[in-house]
């Protein structure tokens, strides 16, 4: 994999957990967090999205059924602290100062 292509998957994963970090009971789908990538300027396809989360889960970032059609994610206190830059994972982007 080529170094801007890593870091393009490390600020998704860092953004799809600051999403969820930001809004109501950390919950978001998987069709939002699609759109909000875009938003962000890290175009993504759905299976691109569903394979991030897919390795969110694996770490213990955030949960899901994946075997509903519906894919609805809830992020973990785990994955709430690394989108709030209070821990670190080698495989995602460290999160910035806010002010």
């Amino acid at each position: 994999m080529t170094d801007y292509a890593e870091t393009l998957r490390k600020h998704r994963r860092l953004a799809i957990l600051r999403h969820l970090e930001a809004i109501p009971e950390y919950t978001g789908n998987a069709s939002i967090l699609q759109d909000v990538l875009r938003g962000l300027g890290l175009p993504v396809s759905r299976d691109q999205v569903v394979t991030e989360l897919a390795w969110l889960k694996e770490q213990g970032f955030v949960t899901f059924d994946s075997s509903a059609d519906f894919v609805v994610v809830i992020a973990t206190a785990r994955g709430v602290d690394i989108a709030r830059g209070l821990a670190t994972h080698p495989d995602i982007q460290r999160p910035g100062p806010r002010r």
